[in-house]
């Protein structure tokens, strides 16, 4: 057999699935000195479906099919603001199954494409407000895997894989690139599936290391990690894709976060503007949120030069084009800068 025989019969045998995780990690010059600080990116965004959400939707779905929830050809549901969606839909379709996922009408248009584009049945739904609310993508994912046979709700919201899949490779990764010196980890919560499950490993490494959440303002997790209750008032929860939450998720573990920071959508929009024009880069978002939480809450931070602080990036800003970058030159070359 020729070596260009094999090179092709050899491809074959590569699986998407095959290539999740062992994201890069970088600092990032322009926040490191605008913070006088060290500031480290975890590039999720390089996971094959562009998003961290490849992870837990890996999970989900081996152990699904590894306990018998699911048989051969079946379907695989989710609700979900896009990303775990893909992940699923991608990983699915490759393994022989189909998908159908329940999104929010907040969910960006390229989104929406993005799951179609990958054989995914893609069904709108007014909001997420979790499985109370009839008209929820969390309730009528749960109605169809229920009412349709050979169907399975993976549920990210309530399923223990979420957290499985980030406290097994996402924590590893960073603690292993970093050397273990990490004192600060902050991340957009929306499932708690990331936080939770890097908390926990950082916890049980260094019991010193902040972990810190970042949710839109509305959002109820940093009142209920303050005070252990749900609030008597509900605020208008500001649509800041793929984190906040107006109900506690099950795969959340207060217990792994220190804080929760809230951010406003419009402080997030101008943060996603300032870091393009100044690194030529498009943050998601959650990413974007981030940004704009260290700008406003830097005094709450209290960072120190010797600290060692990683955000997680969970994916790119290419998937929300039409939401924070329609209105502006993509890159401003004049700004750019090492970043």
């Amino acid at each position: 057999m020729s070596s260009k025989r094999y090179i092709l019969k050899r491809r074959k045998d590569i699986l998407t699935r095959d290539f999740i995780g062992n994201t890069p990690i970088r600092r990032c010059h322009y926040l490191s000195s605008q913070y006088n600080t060290n500031i480290f990116i975890k590039e999720e965004f390089h996971n094959p479906g562009m998003s961290s959400k490849d992870r837990p939707a890996l999970f989900m779905i081996e152990e699904a099919i590894r306990n018998g929830k699911i048989k051969p050809g079946g379907t695989f549901v989710e609700a979900s603001s896009g990303n775990t969606g893909y992940g699923l839909a991608m990983i699915a379709r490759e393994m022989g199954y189909t998908s159908k996922i329940f999104v929010s009408k907040s969910c960006s248009l390229e989104k929406v494409e993005i799951l179609k584009s990958v054989g995914a049945e893609v069904e709108i739904c007014d909001n997420s407000n979790g499985l109370h609310d009839f008209y929820s993508t969390q309730f009528k994912a749960q109605s169809y895997a229920a009412n349709n046979t050979n169907s399975y709700f993976t549920n990210q919201y309530y399923n223990s894989s979420n957290i499985k899949a980030h406290y097994r490779t996402t924590a590893p990764e960073i603690w292993n690139q970093m050397k273990g010196e990490v004192t600060h980890f902050i991340a957009g919560i929306g499932t708690g599936g990331t936080i939770s499950g890097v908390g926990r490993f950082f916890k049980e490494k260094n019991i010193n290391v902040k972990i810190w959440g970042v949710e839109p303002i509305g959002s109820i997790l940093s009142h209920f990690l303050a005070h252990g209750t749900l609030p008597e008032e509900y605020k208008t929860l500001e649509p800041i894709e793929g984190i906040g939450r107006t109900f506690i998720p099950g795969s959340l573990d207060i217990n792994s976060v220190d804080k929760i920071f809230q951010i406003g959508i419009l402080d997030s929009e101008s943060a996603a503007q300032e870091y393009k024009n100044k690194t030529g880069f498009l943050a998601g978002f959650s990413s974007a949120a981030i940004i704009a939480t260290l700008k406003k809450h830097i005094n709450d931070l209290a960072l120190k030069p010797t600290d060692s602080i990683v955000l997680l990036f969970p994916d790119h800003g290419s998937r929300y084009l039409s939401k924070l970058y329609s209105k502006s030159n993509i890159v401003n070359e004049k700004s750019k800068i090492n970043c």
